[in-house]
């Protein structure tokens, strides 16, 4: 059984956190671009709006990463380590981040691009270094999910 929690875990993960960081990475300079343009030139628009839709649905599938990984340390009797709390804890940062941060700067970019307003670097550098801590927390957990740090494993 923990095998198939660790897969379904894994696979949750790559599936739901990866297009987050990905698109979220993706957002600042698109929005950029699309702010130069003209309404004429509606496909970079079109794209920050895909970007943050990406962010915003898959940052929901991605409850499924720590249900599903606290599943699976209850059963391989885990959940006590230090290195799976401080995981646990770094998740909810980088959730907290995505949630209070990224998403609702997405959101307000994109309401200063629908009524034209101008975004510059100035604009988008927070949105961009909050995405960053983002994805820096979901790296870390990702190495301490494999170093496990303690673990009697040999891993």
């Amino acid at each position: 059984m923990s095998k198939v929690l660790l897969v379904l875990h894994v696979l949750a993960a790559i599936i739901a956190i990866g297009p987050v960081t990905v698109a979220a990475s993706m957002f600042p300079p698109a929005v950029r671009k699309a702010a130069q343009e003209s309404a004429a030139e509606a496909p970079s628009a079109a794209t920050v709006r895909l970007l943050h839709r990406i962010c915003r649905r898959y940052a929901t599938l991605g409850l499924a990463v720590p249900v599903l990984g606290m599943a699976t340390a209850a059963v391989m009797g885990v959940l006590g380590s230090a290195w799976l709390i401080t995981s646990m804890v770094l998740t909810a940062a980088a959730a907290g981040i995505l949630v209070a941060l990224v998403l609702p700067r997405q959101e307000a970019l994109l309401g200063q691009l629908g009524s034209h307003q101008v975004v510059d670097r100035s604009h988008t550098a927070p949105l961009g270094m909050y995405t960053g801590l983002f994805n820096l927390l979901w790296a870390t957990v990702t190495v301490l999910m494999i170093v496990r740090p303690g673990s009697t494993t040999g891993a």
